[in-house]
């Protein structure tokens, strides 16, 4: 299995990949996206970039790759290509997983995704979560 940034111009395969499993994950504009392939893309996450590090969204594995370190491998993989923290939004429920890779649950977070969590949090629970 492969874990690598998805060039800019194979943006359109990411999209591909979220919509094929009817996930409601989306690439943003400035985002990088990252993969895993086995011949074809299994799982995805996307890193933003932001005052003094990065925000993880967009992670999803194939259903039939969960299970197999698959989204462990490749969020180590994004990772090991930033500098600075990481943060993420999570469901309380996976919050173990992302602990589990060295993120820590957090309340200092930068600005703009202050005002995205006050919006999003209108909808559902979310855990704040960092890897510094």
């Amino acid at each position: 299995m492969q874990f690598q940034p998805l060039p800019s111009l194979q943006r359109p395969l990411l999209e591909k990949f979220y919509k094929a499993h009817r996930s409601g994950m989306r690439a943003r504009g400035e985002s990088q996206g990252w993969v895993a392939k086995d011949g074809e893309i299994v799982a995805a996450l996307c890193m933003t970039p932001l005052g003094g590090g990065h925000w993880l969204t967009g992670l999803f594995v194939a259903p039939d790759q969960r299970g197999q370190g698959v989204a462990s491998a490749l969020i180590s993989a994004a990772l090991g290509s930033v500098e600075g923290g990481v943060w993420l939004f999570c469901d309380p429920a996976l919050a173990g997983f992302y602990q589990r890779l060295g993120f820590v649950e957090t309340v200092d977070l930068p600005q703009a995704l202050a005002v995205r969590l006050t919006r999003y949090r209108q909808t559902k629970p979310l855990q704040v979560l960092v890897r510094p």
